[in-house]
């Protein structure tokens, strides 16, 4: 019996290289991913958060609802996106968690396929699926498993701060991205700021902590600088960044003590801290930003570093 990655990674593929609907033998959710299935294949060849893996900071964010498809549509927007503009074409969001934001990707008319590590979100997403086609597979960014030149669009969310394989996330992003896609991505500055709030608040202070120690450490906070010499080594060219932060830094305090004190939800995280874009001046903390593969990226990089 293959495992339920195994069975996701075959399902993609089939539905991406025969067009037809996915079936799940064996599976409570035959009937929905056959539909899925259905709605890749008629769109004519347009293509949680975890409960173990920790993403309160995300959620915190509350980005998955406005700050990344805010800026997800002004990347999109920028001329000589091509299939992307506007929305259209097949996306794959890596780090979906529990599917917020590739249901909004979906909203934007794309074909969405949603990759996590954790089987325990992905199945948590697909009971949260809203009837938009999402295809959600088990799959670690480092080694997605899915077909080459598959995707228009690639948004890598919550991960680049956490693995220890940076490069690896980036040349399988570029692998399966078609020449000419977009990578787009959120992650954490390295920064004196940003050490205190995921190294010190968000994980080490009793009052304040919400995450398991370990999950940050401060050399996998990558400064923008970083991050772009680690997309050229991929295949992926820059487009620059964008700083999002609170509206409010004492509101981030309230919504981080309540959700320690179980007060606050991960659902009611978004409504109690807003964020918005910064588009000028150097992160503080978070950022987000795009590249573009060119034609020869993701030569070669199906073995990742």
């Amino acid at each position: 019996m293959p495992t339920g990655r195994q069975v996701d990674r075959a399902d993609v593929r089939l539905c991406l290289r025969r067009r037809r609907p996915l079936v799940r033998a064996g599976r409570d959710q035959g009937t929905q991913q056959a539909r899925a299935g259905a709605h890749l294949a008629a769109g004519a060849g347009q293509l949680s958060r975890t409960v173990h893996r920790e993403r309160l900071p995300a959620a915190v964010a509350g980005h998955d609802r406005s700050v990344r498809l805010e800026y997800l549509r002004q990347v999109l927007g920028e001329p000589g996106r091509g299939p992307v503009a506007g929305g259209g074409g097949r996306a794959l969001v890596v780090g979906s968690g529990r599917g917020l934001l590739a249901r909004g990707v979906a909203r934007l008319g794309f074909d969405v396929v949603a990759a996590d590590p954790s089987p325990a979100a992905t199945g948590l997403a697909r009971d949260a699926d809203d009837g938009r086609g999402i295809v959600h597979v088990t799959a670690r960014a480092e080694e997605l498993g899915l077909p080459d030149g598959a995707f228009d669009l690639v948004y890598c969310a919550d991960t680049l701060e956490i693995t220890e394989r940076p490069d690896a996330v980036l040349a399988e992003a570029a692998r399966v991205l078609r020449p000419g896609g977009t990578f787009v991505y959120d992650t954490v500055n390295r920064t004196s700021v940003s050490r205190l709030l995921y190294l010190g608040a968000f994980q080490a202070f009793p009052g304040t902590r919400i995450m398991s120690r370990g999950r940050y450490a401060a050399h996998r906070l990558r400064r923008p600088a970083e991050l772009a010499e680690a997309l050229g080594r991929a295949g992926l060219a820059p487009g620059g960044v964008t700083a999002f932060k609170p509206r409010d830094v004492r509101s981030l305090a309230r919504a981080t003590r309540g959700r320690r004190r179980g007060t606050v939800t991960d659902g009611q995280l978004p409504g109690l801290v807003g964020m918005v874009l910064v588009p000028e001046g150097r992160p503080l903390v978070t950022y987000l930003g795009h590249a573009v593969r060119a034609d020869a990226a993701g030569a070669g990089a199906g073995a990742a570093p």
